[in-house]
């Protein structure tokens, strides 16, 4: 896999007070990903954009909410998130 490739897979890191906590308790983060990447791409894209090791990935649809503009509604669009969890003493610094 080419860096390119794995940036194309993980998109950006969600950094919210839920997953900051995760981050102190259990070394686990949360990263957006391509709706068509699997576990295995996405460790690999990890393990090289980082230069860390991971454990453990788990993957969840959050989908779209419905919002509205003036008369119309419209849904944003569905995304794919990442819970990565890292071998302990590895971590990763994204601020």
């Amino acid at each position: 896999m080419l860096k390119s490739e794995a940036y194309q897979l993980i998109l950006k890191p969600i950094l919210t007070e839920k997953s900051t906590s995760e981050q102190e308790r259990l070394n686990s983060y949360r990263f957006e990903v391509a709706g068509g990447a699997n576990r295995i791409e996405i460790k690999n894209a990890i393990e090289m954009l980082f230069e860390v090791e991971v454990e453990k990935v788990n993957t969840m649809l959050r989908s779209g909410k419905m919002r509205r503009r003036g008369a119309s509604y419209f849904r944003q669009p569905s995304t794919k998130i990442a819970l990565i969890r890292l071998k302990e003493g590895s971590k990763i610094d994204l601020l």
